[in-house]
């Protein structure tokens, strides 16, 4: 979906001045931003449109990955930018000081966690790994008889012999993705520090340990698959050799189809990221304009759905969609913040 300015005689509302522009009512929300968030915020947008019909329209939601997301909601304030926008990651500084310099007002909603899972089809054994086993399938330059070097290694068995004789060829998201921004920093970050000149690196320069740990390689093995994590799935199942990145929700979603590596000894499992003990877990988020609070219809509304106990609780909907529930005092605290809008300042 492009967001457009709508011609004035097609535009029925209260006009708002803000950041130069007049910005007019529109009769449903519009959220744009992360895949991971994306089916959690489609659940609430369906829940939300039944129980208020006849008063509020049932928003429109957008997959468009967290920094695609970040970008429409942060280029200013009117009908054709987006209301909230969803983000696997906390908003950056950069984006932060983008919205805060075309006038935008933010207020953050944590709304869970999340685990990012390598996963293959159930046709095949599921890989057992490390952070350190990821880093060397995966990095463009990796540390070998101590020195850097450009990735050799082109199958699983040649970074460790108990890995499967296989092609490496894993499928993820593109740059634009929360996902990709927290897997280069959990999973292949956290694998370059088990390296000693690398970790020697971190303590030096960290700029330079950041281009090594987080530069993925583009010889073939890794491969983009855009934003559409059920895509991702379909190439799994039609290449049982691959492996797959993307958010637990969608695993826990087609557990009858694909299975979850193991990482450094844990599995990805709702109980194991609640708790902390999977290594490759975030928290998500989505980010809500204020200016468009009272303008477009049903803002507030949805923000108070979303952090209902109805929703995000123990026993929510979205915990059936795979969504790792915060502790019930961070819950009662962000719900506060959320519904009083609380301005976000970084």
């Amino acid at each position: 979906m492009k967001y457009r300015a709508l011609p004035l005689a097609a535009v029925v509302g209260l006009a708002m001045t803000a950041a130069n522009s007049d910005a007019f009512a529109r009769d449903r929300i519009q959220i744009v931003g992360s895949s991971t968030v994306f089916p959690f915020s489609t659940a609430v947008a369906e829940q939300f449109g039944k129980d208020n019909k006849g008063r509020f329209k049932t928003p429109v939601v957008e997959s468009t990955g967290s920094g695609g997301g970040m970008k429409l909601f942060c280029a200013g304030i009117g009908v054709e930018h987006p209301d909230i926008t969803n983000a696997s990651r906390r908003i950056k500084p950069s984006e932060f000081k983008k919205c805060t310099d075309a006038g935008i007002g933010i207020t953050e909603v944590k709304i869970g966690f999340d685990g990012i899972v390598l996963a293959n089809a159930k046709a095949t054994k599921p890989f057992v790994l490390t952070k350190k086993q990821i880093f060397q399938a995966l990095a463009a330059r990796v540390p070998v008889d101590g020195k850097m070097v450009e990735n050799p290694y082109k199958m699983w068995s040649d970074i460790d012999s108990s890995l499967p004789q296989v092609k490496i060829e894993v499928l993820g998201p593109p740059p634009t993705s929360g996902t990709r921004d927290a897997f280069v920093e959990l999973a292949m970050e956290g694998g370059a520090r088990k390296f000693e000149a690398l970790a020697a690196l971190r303590k030096s320069d960290k700029k330079a340990f950041k281009v090594a740990a987080h530069t993925i390689r583009e010889d073939g093995a890794f491969v983009e698959a855009g934003e559409n994590d059920n895509l991702i799935v379909q190439k799994l199942l039609a290449n049982p050799n691959a492996i797959g990145i993307f958010g637990f929700s969608f695993l826990d979603q087609n557990e009858d189809k694909i299975q979850g590596a193991s990482v450094d000894g844990a599995e990805p499992s709702f109980e194991n990221i609640a708790s902390g003990d999977y290594g490759v877990s975030r928290s998500l988020f989505f980010y809500v304009k204020q200016q468009h609070v009272g303008v477009v219809p049903g803002i507030k509304e949805f923000v108070q759905a979303f952090t209902s106990d109805k929703a995000w609780g123990d026993e929510g909907y979205l915990v059936d969609k795979g969504l790792i529930p915060l502790p019930a005092d961070a819950r009662k605290e962000i719900n506060a913040s959320a519904t009083s809008l609380a301005p976000l300042t970084m």
